[in-house]
């Protein structure tokens, strides 16, 4: 029995006990805290205190009974203000183990998932500089959400949208004409020093335009940026150009809709959307007086065209600088006939780098972690991606370097990679000494203790944990889950002898209980696009 099944259960239970309709407030069961005794805790009682017009300890305790009943359910408490705590049999934690074990790819598989399309579009930073930190927590978050929407069985494509067109790449350019011909910069140009290295790169006797001077910078810096993410675990199904949309009339297109629409007037010499919505109350421009479209609708384009390429969900995430821009896509595309609610936005925070228990100021650009891959040459990969989805996006992260740094049990993804090391070598050790491990076993006769219980218990979770990551749009779930599971292992390690000469059912029972936390802990980590090691 799963989490989702033994919910089914629970709610067909509280509707036929309340008599409640259809649409009342499904239970939702999530892991007890550390000091309840119990394997799952649920608030249901709290959500439908004003619908059922009782306190929610009373209706907690009028359902115990109820609950008990229910065929792996061996106990039911309540906690103030009306938490219901269960525990389960223990069969049914073991039937989740083995079935975790036999059948690891498709244990998390959803059939109902794949029918959806969804694409991911996350980084897409302009090429017009190396990539940021920023843009690394950009791509965890995004990258890491990918995989576990894949993990339960989504379709999903991963895009770059990559803008070569438009004020910024014609900035570009003439700042790096201006380096090559050592002349002074224009105003608002790019002053970066990677642009004098850049210049250098300029064959002799090239007669470039301004044009060519954009191209030539935008390709090499888009080429830096592939060789980030590929350095960053991070790959792309697609780089979309934002250049072929204006190649092939796209923009004009969107824009000649909206007219036909009335979304559009024109004031000042400009195109203007009108939004007439209080979110978002202030009118954009769609096109300047120069005649040249914004980025706006250029945006609104690239988005009609992944409606069009089949995509049913899309999912932006943006840095919490375009705060005020999801407003007015959302408006946009709504004008387009699109469902707001297929349109996603995460917003991540900054990353303030601590150095020594002194926090970087970032904006000064002259720290040399500025740039991803400094951080990357600095720290690892592994590091990078796990401190990343340590926390949620709308969360300011301190990174702290040195932390980063430790091969001690204080840096989290240490932490967790040693578990995993560490039943490699228990698994080997056990290999070498010939003791089969039972992948399948008797489960009449098996007696779990406090330690082993806990940890098949966190197991119960996993699946649970993911639709979480998938419900908030954030892996910060998963990586904190992983280091609970990493926590509950160390007891357990410390106090049960897993090769036990003997005693050899035990030790069979036990190396079956490591073996589902090391594949647990290698599924979670590779979600992350964290390396697991046999050997630390």
């Amino acid at each position: 029995m799963t989490l989702n099944e033994l919910n089914i259960k629970i709610a067909q239970v509280l509707k036929e006990k309340f008599k409640l309709a259809d649409n009342f407030p499904v239970p939702s069961l999530s892991a007890s805290p550390s000091h309840i005794d119990a394997d799952l805790s649920c608030s249901w009682a709290m959500q439908s205190a004003k619908l059922l017009k009782k306190s929610p300890a009373e209706i907690a305790k009028s359902i115990t009974d109820d609950l008990q009943k229910i065929e792996g359910i061996v106990k039911v408490t309540v906690s103030p203000p009306g938490f219901i705590n269960l525990t389960l049999n223990e069969t049914v934690l073991l039937d989740n183990y083995k079935n975790f074990i036999s059948d690891t790819e498709k244990y998390n598989k959803s059939e109902t998932a794949s029918k959806e399309k969804i694409l991911i579009e996350f980084v897409s930073a302009n090429p017009t500089g190396p990539l940021h930190i920023a843009s690394g927590r950009g791509a965890s978050i995004g990258d890491s959400l990918s995989n576990i929407f894949e993990e339960l069985g989504h379709r999903v494509l991963r895009e770059y949208y990559v803008n070569d067109t438009g004020t910024q790449a014609r900035l570009l350019g003439v700042s790096l004409k201006a380096r090559h011909m050592q002349s002074e910069l224009p105003e608002n140009g790019y002053q970066g020093e990677y642009l004098i290295e850049l210049a250098k790169k300029i064959p002799k006797n090239a007669k470039f335009t301004d044009e060519d001077y954009s191209k030539f910078a935008i390709e090499n810096l888009l080429s830096l940026h592939k060789k980030d993410m590929s350095a960053f675990n991070v790959k792309f199904d697609n780089w979309f150009r934002e250049s072929a949309l204006h190649y092939e009339g796209a923009v004009n297109a969107t824009l000649e809709f909206l007219n036909s629409k009335s979304k559009t007037y024109k004031k000042d010499g400009a195109v203007w959307f009108g939004t007439y919505n209080d979110k978002d109350a202030e009118d954009r421009v769609l096109v300047r007086k120069d005649k040249h479209p914004t980025y706006f609708l250029s945006d609104l384009t690239y988005h009609k065209n992944k409606y069009d390429r089949g995509f049913d969900t899309l999912i932006d995430v943006w840095g919490a600088d375009h705060h005020g821009y999801v407003a007015r896509m959302q408006e946009g595309l709504k004008a387009m006939g699109f469902k707001p609610e297929s349109f996603k936005v995460i917003l991540h925070q900054f990353v303030h780098l601590s150095i020594g228990g002194k926090v970087v100021q970032m904006s000064k650009r002259s720290g040399r972690f500025e740039t991803l891959k400094n951080l990357i040459d600095e720290v690892g990969v592994d590091a990078c991606r796990f401190f990343f989805a340590l926390r949620s996006p709308n969360s300011h992260l301190t990174f702290d370097t040195e932390l980063a740094k430790k091969k001690t049990q204080e840096n989290p993804v240490y932490y967790v990679q040693y578990v995993h090391a560490r039943i490699c070598s228990i698994l080997s050790n056990a290999k070498e000494q010939k003791i089969k491990i039972d992948f399948n076993p008797d489960f009449k006769d098996i007696k779990l203790c406090k330690e082993e219980r806990a940890l098949l218990s966190k197991l119960f979770h996993f699946n649970n944990v993911l639709q979480m990551c998938v419900k908030d749009l954030s892996p910060h779930h998963l990586a904190n889950y992983l280091t609970e599971f990493a926590g509950l292992f160390h007891p357990f390690y410390d106090k049960c002898k897993v090769l036990d000469e003997t005693n050899a059912k035990l030790t069979r029972q036990r190396l079956f209980i490591c073996r589902g936390v090391q594949i647990a802990i290698k599924k979670g980590l590779n979600i992350l696009g964290v390396s697991v090691p046999e050997r630390m």
